[in-house]
């Protein structure tokens, strides 16, 4: 008698009970999830519009763009990025960007992965308080030390030059990387290490030849994020560097738009702006899957 109440409560009625269950959370979540799309949709056109319409821009002449701003251009005049490229010195600006954002990512990349590599995988004392204290360099605003960073870099003889301007922006990334990549290194097998050692491996070999190339996914996240983060930089250019022949891309563009009265080139200036935005656009679209792989296997062990 007991055993077939239980099988009628357990039953049919109680699988129907379940899908109920199932369906009424299912209907539930429906609205919140049209919510959250049209919230997406909303964001990626905020996101997409004004670069359309500074690309859309650049191909227009001067009298188009002050007599309809938002229709199309009547011919695409590639001859404004030339001028751009040319007249305003925005070639000189693109590959001093060039050369300081990929020596800063280099060394950033560098340096970090062997802090993160040590603070993963050693144990010593004062571990965690250097850990806690690349940390708090995340908490610390950059414009707080502008002032005192100045000195340093003209008392070390590096005020106006591009390597001034790899070792602050280095230093600067430092703290955010370190911070990702030792999450990413503490994910990666420690028995392949072990095996190594027994090889005769020394630690050197180990990091460069082993663990280094095991960490590539976690390295082009961070690559990409310090890659987006120096390129754009412009509060600290703008104070370390004076010399117009040194200026970055960023520092460039304002100092056109505002300083040399540039604004009257309009069609130039959004050229300008397409030029320095075209190389994050394409990096980003080619890595954007590598930089969720990496992420997901630095939040997953």
């Amino acid at each position: 008698m007991t055993t077939a109440t239980h099988d009628r409560v357990s039953g049919p009625g109680a699988a129907t009970g379940s899908r109920r269950s199932r369906t009424g959370k299912a209907r539930s979540s429906g609205p919140t999830i049209a919510v959250a799309q049209a919230f997406l949709v909303l964001w990626a056109v905020v996101s997409t519009l004004p670069l359309l319409w500074a690309v859309i821009s650049s191909f227009k002449s001067d009298p188009e763009i002050v007599a309809d701003p938002w229709s199309l251009p009547g011919a695409l005049r590639w001859e404004n990025f030339v001028r751009a490229w040319e007249t305003a010195s925005i070639g000189t600006y693109f590959g001093n960007t060039l050369v300081v954002v990929g020596g800063g990512v280099a060394l950033t990349l560098l340096l970090s992965a062997m802090a993160a590599y040590v603070l993963a995988r050693f144990e010593f004392r004062l571990k965690s308080a250097i850990y806690y204290f690349f940390i708090a360099g995340m908490t610390f605003p950059v414009f707080m030390a502008l002032v005192p960073l100045f000195f340093v870099v003209q008392n070390l003889g590096l005020a106006n030059s591009l390597p001034g301007l790899i070792l602050v922006y280095t230093a600067y990334s430092l703290p955010f990387s370190m911070f990702f990549l030792v999450a990413f290194f503490r994910t990666l097998p420690e028995e392949i290490a072990e095996a190594a050692k027994l090889d005769g491996c020394g630690e050197s070999t180990i990091f460069f030849k082993i663990m280094l190339p095991m960490a590539k996914p976690g390295l082009i996240s961070v690559g990409i994020f310090n890659f987006i983060g120096q390129w754009n930089q412009y509060l600290i250019p703008l104070v370390l560097v004076s010399d117009d022949s040194k200026f970055v891309l960023s520092q460039g563009l304002a100092n056109l738009a505002v300083e040399q009265g540039y604004a009257g080139d309009r069609s130039g200036l959004f050229a300008g702006l397409t030029i320095a935005m075209v190389p994050i656009l394409v990096v980003y679209a080619l890595l954007q899957g590598r930089v969720q792989a990496g992420m997901t296997a630095g939040a997953l062990k």
